[in-house]
């Protein structure tokens, strides 16, 4: 039976943390170990840590960063030291289904029969979106947000992100190219980034049933918008959405830095055309986002993007 390491980075997360740890360790699938990285909490989230350590002292192993890294890095640099096959991403506040792991891998391992395990290969699902209670939002996180999970080519993952991390498992393969470099400085978000790299030199896969309760609250790092709120949040905020729009061609601008050498010429060439879409005229610019289809989710995300680029 494959080992599956589960990763999860916690801050101040004494909430939520007890009843997302329960819930995984009730997984059907059990042979994984919890790999638990702090990032410098000062609620008792380290006490409540440490409690369940010494209680299942084989599935976790616990760790405090001495110095705050932020979410993205702190899961990057947890993945890179893990040594299993295969590796999960874990949120401290959600809950897990039953057959969230067993569900997964299975998805993984069709895919690595038909495509090699030496291919980089990263598989995700949806989730119910709930509230603070686990109450039900909506049963589907892309339908919530009007976001199409089937959009996992490079092109369209370089200007939008459609991967939950908190759902995705990744192969060996993934870890060795991020473990291949220096970890990157301008990545967005930890989940974004390992889409690339599976859209740049694997594949990626989906697994359409809610694996896991995604719950929404006030202090999460990154949430579920409903369509309507996204509207406005980008109505309301356009300077934000055009410095949004850059850090993304500074993030693909680094991938390319970094891995340029593995990635053949033709994903290369679309990854260097979209870093160098801000150097581009105003008309030239919309012309190559169609183009070459750096594009969103659904017809008025594409309209405001041909507005604010």
């Amino acid at each position: 039976m494959d080992m599956v390491s589960i990763v999860m980075t916690t801050y101040n997360g004494e909430k939520y943390l007890e009843e997302q740890i329960d819930s995984i360790l009730k997984s059907s699938y059990i042979n994984f170990k919890l790999y638990i990285v702090d990032d410098g909490s000062s609620d008792s989230t380290m006490e409540i840590l440490g409690r369940y350590k010494s209680k299942y002292p084989d599935k976790l192993n616990v760790e405090q960063n001495k110095t705050n890294l932020g979410v993205t890095l702190n899961y990057l640099n947890a993945i890179v030291k893990t040594g299993t096959d295969y590796v999960m991403f874990c949120d401290q506040d959600d809950v897990w289904k039953k057959d969230k792991i067993a569900k997964t891998l299975k998805k993984m391992r069709q895919m690595e029969a038909q495509f090699g395990k030496d291919l980089p290969i990263a598989v995700f699902t949806d989730a119910n979106v709930v509230d603070s209670n686990l109450g039900l939002i909506n049963k589907s996180f892309f339908q919530s947000g009007r976001l199409n999970p089937r959009l996992t080519d490079l092109n369209h993952l370089l200007m939008e992100n459609k991967i939950i991390g908190c759902t995705l498992m990744i192969n060996q393969a993934v870890r060795k190219v991020l473990q291949s470099n220096a970890l990157p400085e301008r990545a967005r978000l930890h989940d974004g980034w390992i889409g690339l790299i599976a859209a740049s030199m694997g594949k990626i896969g989906f697994v359409k049933e809610p694996t896991l309760l995604y719950r929404q609250h006030g202090a999460n790092v990154v949430g579920n918008q409903s369509f309507f709120s996204y509207v406005l949040n980008r109505v309301g905020n356009i300077k934000s959405q055009k410095d949004s729009l850059h850090a993304l061609y500074r993030q693909a601008e680094e991938f390319a830095s970094l891995y340029g050498d593995l990635i053949d010429r033709d994903k290369l060439d679309i990854i260097l055309r979209f870093s160098k879409l801000d150097q581009e005229g105003f008309i030239k610019r919309r012309i190559s986002i169609i183009k070459y289809a750096y594009l969103k989710s659904g017809f008025i995300r594409n309209i405001g993007l041909m507005i604010i680029v």
